[in-house]
């Protein structure tokens, strides 16, 4: 959908943004944009290194892999089922 855009498609849209939020107001709407764009970036980079350490701390947790035996009751269970 977005492939389809011209040239002249952008400058109605400029021209449309322009009479809705007037030459004055603007720049105050483009530098909020921007703030909210590097904001995003740094979340996103933020969330990734947090996540990378995150598993990183993982992989050095040692787990018991001692196989599990059976309790008596189990056995006994399992010796009179038919």
């Amino acid at each position: 959908m977005l492939g389809n855009l011209t040239g002249w498609h952008l400058v109605i849209i400029l021209v449309i943004v322009l009479l809705l939020f007037g030459a004055t107001r603007l720049p105050a709407l483009t530098r909020s944009i921007g703030q909210s764009v590097r904001i995003f970036k740094k979340e996103v980079r933020d969330d990734d290194s947090t996540t990378s350490s995150t598993t990183g701390s993982t992989s050095g947790v040692h787990t018991d892999e001692s196989p599990v035996t059976p309790s008596a009751s189990a056995r006994r269970d399992a010796d009179t089922t038919p």
